[in-house]
């Protein structure tokens, strides 16, 4: 391909990775921003909205934490508020700094900035430690001896009351003294723990005095060694809130039942500010599991590709299959902030990638399952650059000159010697367009002896039909796409499915989800044949290949210098005719 200097830079240069998010504040309201509307009245918080997003450094975000990102640093933006990133590194068995760089990766690339506001749950353990010790002092936590199995048996049931552990009643200088000696690690790991004193009898088993702190003898990734007592997420995050002045803490929906502990917990620390928190429905999504821990055995048993695995839903992985920013903050959008869990289909997200790309991708010729095409009248040394727009929706895109030649590649799919019914492609005696080029008529056809299988195909051309020619006019019913065969790249195209066929991948209890897994949900194509000038496109960039769907140029290791391009998606949209006929 011979580009024009300065559309070659438009063709190579990926689009929408940089753009900085603009809230609008013309939005409408949803129930948690109704919430926010009544505080502000009230002037419950002086007038501020203060939100944060609190990931567990213990594996990759997915599109579910990209909805509560979209979420909370949207609410802050609309209100004229800001929000942080908080990590709840309080259980070092389970994290590493890798998982930290990635969220900090993933929450930029989304568009987000958190400004000077990057903190840690490890930042405040000494005050956390100082609020426990505040607890055990107005007799409302005590050190507990039983075994993690034997609390577990005290708690009851949904339908029982629990017993009270027999180490509740020591007194407070006891707890604060056993306390105290656990932090200087005179104690095994897992002999004592700290619980709160609440109700053993009480309706919700998290308020059946949970655990606050555990002995863990665990190198921290921030805290090294300084600690071998850490403290329990549902003690650690509601404090953490206070300490950074949150005004709301929004959560999804599981954590409903949790909020009369995070209350339970900041009434008796009384700390000074009392964060509300709020809980909206989380993302489910068709064809997708969404569990953190189920997608860490999907990379650790080797299932896929990593983290950022193309099928992954993980944010890192739906960047290198192709996805835009743009895309996913439009998704988040469409489907809203709810009350109630639902599942929204894979379709929507889909169609929200198509939506995005159709105007910005350039349209670009690559023929995936290649066989020759041969037009006999072409003259043999002849090559010709036929000009043709980048894309016919975006004139800004500019244009390109393609070569031509007397030997093309075309899509094996593309010819039948013994069409099947309305078949308007290549068959012998017809005659069909190349796209911005030639009509042709199929003459002949040369076969492998031994398979049958076609090889090449023999064709005439209208050197008349070309565009501004006498018979560009002409019509005909089929169009095809091609690339000059002496000028094309050989390039690995990776087709993409569903990582579980099924919409709904968890299935029925006690059937192993990796079952479900689809064996065939990666194909790879080694011999495909693309446009020269994709041999230089840049890890992540965009294109539609014309007539197949939406590629991306991988951002992993290319194999041997040779292009690797993933799809996106295809070009049909199985959620706009939803729409259509909905």
């Amino acid at each position: 391909m011979v580009a024009n200097s300065r559309e070659d830079d438009k063709l190579n240069t990926c689009q929408g990775d940089k753009t900085q998010v603009q809230e609008s504040t013309n939005q409408p309201a949803n129930f948690i921003q109704s919430i926010i509307n009544q505080d502000l009245e009230t002037n419950v918080y002086n007038g501020r909205v203060h939100t944060r997003f609190p990931p567990e450094p213990n594996g990759y975000l997915h599109i579910g934490h990209a909805k509560s990102i979209c979420l909370n640093f949207g609410i802050a933006a609309r209100n004229g508020g800001l929000c942080n990133l908080r990590f709840d590194d309080t259980n070092p068995s389970k994290e590493e700094v890798e998982y930290v760089d990635s969220i900090k990766d993933d929450v930029k690339w989304l568009g987000f900035d958190w400004g000077n506001r990057e903190y840690y749950a490890s930042d405040y353990f000494e005050q956390l430690f100082e609020y426990a010790v505040k607890l055990i002092k107005i007799g409302k936590a005590y050190v507990c001896d039983l075994s993690a199995d034997e609390i577990r048996e005290y708690r009851g049931t949904l339908t029982e009351p629990g017993k009270n552990s027999p180490y509740r009643d020591r007194p407070a200088e006891e707890n604060l003294d056993l306390f105290m000696r656990m932090r200087k690690g005179e104690f095994p790991d897992g002999s004592r723990v700290l619980r709160a004193k609440i109700d053993m009898a009480s309706s919700n088993l998290n308020m059946r005095d949970p655990v606050l702190y555990r002995i863990m003898r665990t190198t921290h990734h921030r805290t090294g060694d300084d600690w071998c007592i850490y403290p329990m997420y549902d003690y650690a995050h509601p404090l953490s809130d206070a300490i950074e002045g949150i005004t709301h803490s929004i959560c999804t929906l599981e954590f409903e039942d949790h909020r009369p502990l995070y209350d339970w917990t900041i009434e008796n620390v009384d700390p000074e500010v009392h964060p509300k928190q709020i809980e909206f429905a989380r993302l489910n999504l068709t064809n997708t599991v969404m569990s953190k821990r189920k997608l860490r055995k999907l990379v650790e048993e080797g299932y896929v590709d990593g983290w950022d695995d193309p099928r992954m839903p993980t944010i890192s992985g739906l960047r290198r299959r192709g996805y835009t920013p743009e895309a996913l903050r439009d998704f988040c959008e469409r489907i809203g902030v709810a009350k109630s869990n639902s599942t929204v289909d894979i379709a929507l997200l889909e169609h929200c990638i198509r939506e995005d790309l159709k105007a910005k991708s350039p349209r670009v010729m690559a023929v995936l399952n290649p066989v020759k095409l041969v037009i006999d009248n072409y003259p043999k040394d002849k090559v010709e650059y036929l000009e043709t727009e980048n894309n016919p929706e975006s004139p800004e895109l500019g244009t390109r000159k393609l070569p031509f030649s007397r030997e093309l590649y075309i899509e094996r799919d593309d010819f039948f010697e013994v069409p099947p019914p309305k078949f308007f492609r290549l068959t012998p005696g017809k005659e069909v367009r190349l796209k911005n080029a030639y009509i042709i008529k199929c003459v002949d056809v040369v076969k492998d002896k031994a398979s049958g299988t076609v090889t090449e195909i023999h064709c005439t051309y209208d050197p008349d039909s070309k565009s501004g020619g006498p018979n560009s006019g002409r019509k005909v019913k089929g169009t095809l796409h091609w690339v000059s065969a002496d000028h094309a790249i050989q390039a690995e195209v990776r087709l993409y499915e569903h990582l579980f066929p099924d919409e709904n991948p968890e299935g029925e209890e006690g059937i192993d989800f990796q079952s479900r897994l689809d064996k065939n949900s990666l194909q790879r194509l080694v011999s495909c044949m693309l446009e020269p000038e994709l041999g230089k496109a840049k890890p992540g960039c965009r294109y539609q290949f014309i007539r197949l769907g939406y590629f991306c140029a991988d951002t992993g290791r290319w194999k041997d210098g040779k292009p690797v391009f993933n799809r996106i998606v295809s070009l049909k949209d199985s959620w706009a005719k939803v729409r259509k006929n909905g």
